[in-house]
């Protein structure tokens, strides 16, 4: 996958998502039903995204073993984030109404274990993960001092309000889109001249 779209799409799917979301609450509750389905599947998207986008900011940042940490660290998140969307996605199919999908989430929730490494801890790794690799890049002169702080009020505003994901994901497009610019493009091979002599008297 091209890293470039990467960079682009995630925050895109991620701003479609936070629509929807949106969009989903107009009648005073969130799922079930298509909105609720549809925006989880942008979001699992996006999350699938991040992994090249992680994996290709460790690379810009040295291939180090602090660039590693962080990108393991954020794609361990990932799995937790996604795990916590498709069973959001599930309890959305079994459930008849919005109440019936709180009492599945109550029964998912109180497996041991699962809370906090699905909800209360796992998804936050991917979020430190992505910051962590962004100071990186800030501290080695690869993007702006004043990216790393719209990731931040990315991160930050959805906890301040949830209705904020549009606005924290357009902050993270515009920190992404430098860093889009800013990969290699990937060279196409190039023929000796020797060959290229063969192949033209061939």
């Amino acid at each position: 996958m091209n890293p470039r779209f990467a960079f682009v799409a995630a925050p895109l799917l991620v701003l479609a998502y936070g629509v929807i979301r949106i969009l989903d609450g107009l009648d005073g509750s969130r799922g079930p039903g298509l909105a609720w389905t549809t925006g989880h599947l942008a979001f699992i998207a996006a999350l699938a995204l991040f992994v090249p986008i992680f994996w290709e900011m460790r690379r810009m940042a040295g291939r180090g073993a602090l660039s590693t940490v962080s990108a393991v660290m954020g794609s361990v998140g990932i799995l937790a984030a996604s795990a916590q969307f498709v069973i959001d996605i599930v309890v959305g199919f079994l459930s008849a109404d919005h109440a019936a999908m709180g009492v599945l989430f109550d029964r998912i929730q109180a497996v041991p274990g699962v809370s906090l490494a699905i909800y209360d801890g796992g998804p936050y790794l991917f979020y430190l993960g992505q910051l962590a690799l962004v100071v990186q890049l800030a501290v080695i002169g690869r993007v702006k001092a004043w990216t790393p702080v719209l990731v931040l009020l990315d991160l930050v505003l959805p906890i301040v309000d949830r209705d904020f994901i549009p606005l924290g994901a357009i902050f993270l497009l515009v920190s992404f889109v430098p860093l889009a610019r800013g990969i290699a493009p990937t060279a196409k091979p190039v023929a000796s001249h020797a060959a290229r002599r063969a192949a033209t008297h061939a």
